[in-house]
């Protein structure tokens, strides 16, 4: 009698299939224009029962494990390439998306599902917190494979702020379940005001605390191991992610956000630690899609489309009000006060891409017993599928409509087309610009060009930023430290 090694060549057989099959898929759908996270969300979708491959799979426990593994792999494989000097135009923003922007357009995105839903308050609410925060996955990739270079205030503010807001969303996500719940059971909900401040002082702290201290410890070690040929950049990536994951799951369990330690260590190892980090990224870069991979087709086979049909029309409902008002909304209230231009604020509020997280939140309820926890699931994806289908494939198209791109830097012609024909030194007296070029001489003549534009644009200056003076434009065209260092100039 011979050993039948069927139980792990058929489920080997299926998942590396499936992943071969999207990985080709995705090649054909990114030319154009669609997102290969869509794909692999699909190809999990017709190989479920109510697809052509038939597989019946409804482990949402192992979706839950798989969904918080992969998104802390992706948030640490993000920190680690997001640079320090980014934090100059992008971290006050950003926090203010990822904690009051996540709250409001939460609020207002449960406003619509209470109506369309015919859903109790603590509920709607509920849905409005697990499709409340966007997506690191999704921003991430999308941005990267876009081919668009976005101005530094504009990308910085969307990357750090992917990063950062699922806590938020998490946190009111597991704080909508306890008073659902307490509802449920006919009692009075013990998650009183104080509760949820403590809560969320105690998961907020434990979280930037542990993360800070974990990344000035490995940033150290990384250091002390040095480049030596046990070192190598597939060595030091596993010994990253290994050590992620143990942060994450370390600072799970003492109660604070793992999602917000693990983006935080990876932003302090990636900043003190860069010369070492930068050989691991490309294999950082693998498993990061490994994890996009194995997270969206495992989402992908939860859903039954026959059972999504049931509440398609709402949960498209939903979908515009989050992606046309909810979104832009919380933005606009968020941003508007920091003088962002509206062309910035209108690209912010249309990148707000909803991926995997709000379909891991999603698995929350179900695991909680909430009742009729299916119909959160089958609505979060159909707002990730409508926010991949229609903000993920129109990434490029609405950066350059809105103006928010920056020229290829070996393009002369299209940097002389942005920035004007002339270069000048930020270092230039504005009474000898002004003089040369016959221009109204502002208040203080002797104020450099450089020091003008800063104080005309009220916010820390990017390359791109312009500024009108009598009939010319000028714009930043280079930044050093922090500082404009070389200005254009067009004229007429």
């Amino acid at each position: 009698m011979s050993l039948s090694l069927d139980f792990l060549t058929l489920p080997l057989l299926a998942a590396a299939g499936l992943v071969f099959i999207s990985v080709l898929a995705g090649v054909f759908s990114a030319r154009a224009g669609f997102s290969f996270l869509l794909v692999f969300l699909l190809v999990g979708v017709l190989a479920g029962e109510d697809g052509p491959g038939g597989l019946v799979f409804d482990d949402f426990r192992l979706s839950f494990w798989v969904g918080n593994v992969a998104l802390a792999v992706i948030l640490l494989d993000g920190g680690l390439r997001t640079d320090f000097d980014t934090f100059r135009t992008g971290l006050k923003p950003s926090l203010c998306l990822a904690t009051v922007g996540v709250v409001v357009c939460a609020g207002l995105t449960g406003a619509a599902a209470h109506w369309l839903l015919d859903l109790s308050w603590p509920l709607a609410l509920l849905v409005g917190a697990i499709v409340g925060s966007t997506d690191a996955a999704a921003v991430f990739s999308l941005l990267k494979s876009s081919g668009v270079r976005l101005n530094e205030r504009v990308a910085a503010t969307l990357e750090i702020e992917s990063g950062m807001n699922d806590p938020m969303a998490v946190y009111l996500t597991l704080t909508c379940i306890g008073v659902a719940l307490a509802v449920a059971a006919g009692g009075p909900s013990t998650v009183g005001p104080m509760e949820v401040l403590r809560s969320l002082l105690l998961q907020f702290g434990w979280g930037a605390a542990l993360g800070l201290a974990a990344g000035f410890g490995m940033a150290e070690l990384l250091k002390r191991l040095g480049r030596g040929e046990d070192g190598g950049g597939g060595i030091r990536a596993l010994l990253l992610v290994s050590a992620g994951l143990t942060v994450f799951a370390g600072v799970t369990w003492l109660g604070g956000s793992g999602f917000l330690a693990v983006y935080a260590m990876g932003v302090i190892i990636g900043n003190r630690a860069r010369r070492l980090v930068r050989s691991s990224l490309s294999a950082m870069d693998g498993y990061a899609w490994l994890s996009q991979a194995g997270m969206f087709l495992l989402l992908g086979l939860l859903v039954t489309p026959t059972r999504l049909l049931e509440t398609l029309w709402p949960a498209l409902g939903i979908s515009m009000v989050l992606m046309l008002i909810a979104r832009p909304l919380s933005v606009w209230l968020c941003l508007a006060p920091m003088r962002f231009a509206r062309n910035e604020i209108a690209f912010i509020s249309w990148v707000g891409l909803r991926g995997a997280v709000p379909i891991v939140l999603a698995v929350f309820p179900v695991m909680a017993g909430i009742p009729g926890a299916q119909t959160y699931f089958n609505v979060a994806f159909v707002v990730v599928l409508a926010s991949l289908l229609l903000q993920g494939s129109t990434i490029a198209w609405s950066a350059r409509r809105l103006g928010v791109t920056l020229p290829d830097p070996d393009d002369e012609q299209q940097v002389r087309q942005v920035f004007g024909d002339f270069v000048l030194d930020a270092g230039t007296t504005m009474d000898n610009l002004c003089a040369f070029y016959g221009l109204p001489v502002p208040g203080e003549p002797s104020q450099t060009l450089g020091h003008w534009l800063t104080e005309k644009l009220h916010r820390p200056p990017v390359v791109g930023d312009s500024v009108a003076l009598g009939q010319a434009e000028l714009s930043v065209r280079a930044m050093e430290g922090g500082q404009i260092r070389r200005v254009g100039i067009r004229l007429g």
